[in-house]
């Protein structure tokens, strides 16, 4: 008998914590205040989650998956910014490869995302084209000719930074990081020499956008997958971060899906701040074997050209 196939469902919340001051204690006690975003339907999920305030709206970019098509979309979800009520959602991004991980931000004006379009073969940079944040055109590559998965950038100390994992065989994107710095942000990028800077499972692949701490130390959330993949988020700061220095405590604190949710425990491995809120993402795992059924479906289309 085939084995049932384990099959990951996520769901994106907006807690009304800011991300300097989220630990395993502050969201427990926040679980009765998170906002869930809807759910997208069967065999969907979504998934990365990244926000912009503008006026008396909070924007969350999500990765939008189908299991269906087995490749993922970016979509906008429109929040009223004092009642978190849902206004809506936009397919903003969709290529002919998978995306996701939208991290979103403004600088000089302009607002730009750093997709993972890994299966492309490079990190790039896209540019808001207009006001709606649904227009977005690809600008450049930061990054070429590299699997890289999960970029997540930071401006400190006068130079940008792309911390970032690369995928390959023994899942080594859960357990490789690596950085890269710029003197701008459209380059020319350099990676470090020393890459990668941190090997472990429990803490390397990025999960969310960097933050300064209390003491004005940059900290990075990244995903704990020691007890499976997204199993868990945890930060990293970095107290001494320079082209020729790199340091980097791990905190020992796990972040978990349970801590947040009754119905998906399995996993935790976004942690976005975003003004008042952090953005996380929880999992499920389904035992159907309908998703079986799907993949069969799916390989006959490509089979038969439909």
């Amino acid at each position: 008998m085939l084995k049932r196939p384990r099959t990951d469902f996520w769901q994106v919340g907006i807690v009304p914590v800011r991300v300097e001051d989220l630990d395993a204690r502050s969201l427990a006690a926040a679980r009765d205040r998170i906002t869930w975003l809807p759910d997208p339907g069967r065999w969907r999920y979504l998934a990365d989650p990244f926000g912009l305030v503008r006026g008396d709206a909070l924007h969350v970019f999500v990765e939008a998956y189908d299991y269906r098509v087995k490749r993922a979309t970016i979509e906008r979800h429109e929040l009223g910014l004092t009642d978190l009520a849902w206004r809506g959602c936009t397919t903003v991004l969709d290529q002919p490869f998978h995306l996701s991980y939208p991290q979103v931000f403004e600088h000089e004006g302009e607002t730009w995302m750093v997709p993972e379009s890994y299966q492309a073969g490079e990190i790039a940079l896209y540019r808001a084209g207009d006001d709606t944040l649904d227009n977005w055109e690809r600008e450049c590559a930061l990054l070429g000719g590299l699997p890289g998965a999960d970029a997540t950038l930071a401006e400190h100390g006068g130079r940008w930074w792309m911390f970032y994992t690369l995928v390959g065989p023994n899942a080594r994107d859960q357990r490789e990081l690596h950085m890269a710095h710029a003197p701008a942000l459209a380059g020319p990028w350099t990676p470090l020499p020393a890459n990668p800077v941190r090997v472990s499972r429990d803490g390397a692949r990025p999960a969310g956008r960097p933050f300064l701490s209390h003491d004005g130390v940059l900290t990075l959330p990244v995903q704990d997958s020691s007890t499976g993949y997204g199993g868990a988020t945890r930060l990293l700061r970095f107290p001494a971060l320079t082209p020729e220095r790199v340091v980097i405590e791990a905190g020992a604190e796990r972040l978990t899906g349970d801590l947040a949710s009754a119905s998906h425990k399995a996993g935790l491995h976004t942690l976005s701040g975003c003004g008042g809120f952090t953005l996380i993402d929880v999992k499920r795992i389904d035992r159907s074997r309908v998703r079986q059924w799907l993949d069969f479906k799916r390989r006959l289309r490509r089979l038969v050209g439909a």
